[in-house]
């Protein structure tokens, strides 16, 4: 199959520039613009670059990023097999019934699946409680495309459960080292410029590529006070569910003595379900999704829709409408509104699932002890 090009030749000319000996990364460009990724992303597509005999063996960039779906298929797999919560027909449609993945995988080459894979390596190796391993692995997804933060407030409350403030801390280093590491030759040339290119929170997204914002007029989709309150918005729902329902649950739960009759499959459970769900939270408020976005969440919604407890029927619609709206270009007001209303239910539904809701059972079989 062909692939689309959107970005692969903008990649190439990014990394040329430091094959060139550019290092100051003001001055690193592509047809679509400077670069905006951190270092990370420079030295894998810096690979490419030479496999791809300078960016043209495109079918070759395809096989390997065939691999790298199979790669990721596998990490997430192992991912649900610990959680032994999703029935094994729902494989099916993460593996089969989402064309927009696989174009994003196989046809357009983007750098998201790239960074998702190393995150869910990082969420694997969390759940092993190997939390060093999983804290690099986490840095490096970052250091590809800074989507991966959005999982960042689950990991940081984790931690802090997990490993208590000094542990915490040591755990941060470990995910500060590699992006210093990787950007030590663009740090040494401009500091400034490569921490304002690679970690720009306030760029600006265009209007005609946005998947889930078309229902509002492009006046109000670059507004300043509209970004700001979706900002706002998210900061709070993650502080209601962290009080409400994360803390709570995870502190009763994981007192040292409950984690002995729990047991690690408990533990597993929860953990991923929280940074899935941190990270569907920032898909929910987010200024706007792109089409290569999709790949950030979508195989984490089957995970959340079966945390819930609404009717198989209604998780599979879910699923269904869901990639209706990715797979609509150019987006419509009627899909943007699709989407939005899926998150929506989606989101109750975690809100009120059983699993993160403290009962008066659990607070009395905890005071027992």
């Amino acid at each position: 199959i062909s692939d689309t090009e959107i970005d692969w030749v903008a990649y190439m000319q990014e990394v040329e520039g430091v094959v060139n000996g550019t290092y100051d990364y003001t001055k690193l460009k592509g047809d679509t613009g400077p670069l905006v990724y951190p270092a990370g992303f420079v030295y894998i597509y810096l690979v490419l670059y030479y496999v791809t005999n300078h960016g043209i063996n495109i079918r070759l960039g395809q096989y390997i990023f065939a691999a790298l779906y199979i790669a990721s298929l596998i990490v997430i797999f192992d991912i649900y097999r610990r959680a032994k919560k999703i029935p094994p027909y729902v494989l099916f449609f993460m593996c089969c019934a989402s064309y927009r993945i696989h174009s994003i995988y196989i046809l357009r080459l983007f750098n998201d699946p790239i960074a998702m894979f190393l995150l869910y390596l990082a969420v694997d190796f969390f759940i092993m409680d190997r939390w060093m391993l999983g804290c690099l692995f986490y840095s490096l997804g970052v250091s590809v495309k800074m989507n991966v933060l959005l999982f960042s407030p689950a990991l940081l409350m984790l931690l802090m459960i997990r490993h208590g403030t000094l542990g915490t801390i040591k755990h941060l280093i470990v995910c500060a080292a590699p992006q210093v590491m990787l950007a030590a030759p663009f740090l040494l040339s401009n500091p400034a410029g490569y921490i304002i290119m690679s970690f720009n929170f306030g760029r600006q997204f265009f209007y005609k590529w946005t998947v889930n914002w078309r229902l509002l007029p492009e006046e109000i989709f670059l507004n300043k006070y509209f970004q700001t309150s979706l900002l706002v918005a998210h900061i709070l729902v993650l502080v209601l569910f962290f009080i409400l329902k994360w803390k709570s649950v995870m502190s009763l739960t994981f007192s040292i003595d409950s984690m002995l009759d729990f047991g690690d499959v408990r533990l597993n459970s929860l953990s991923k379900s929280i940074f899935f769900q941190s990270n569907f939270i920032g898909m929910c408020f987010s200024r706007s999704l792109h089409y290569q976005f999709y790949v950030w969440y979508f195989h984490t919604l089957h995970y959340l829709l079966w945390s819930t407890t609404l009717p198989s029927v209604i998780k599979i619609l879910l699923l269904g409408v869901i990639e209706l709206s990715w797979n609509t270009y150019p987006s419509t007001v009627t899909s943007s509104s699709l989407l939005h209303v899926c998150h929506i239910i989606i989101l109750y539904g975690l809100w009120n699932s059983p699993a993160y809701t403290v009962t008066k059972q659990t607070t009395a079989a905890q005071k027992m002890k």
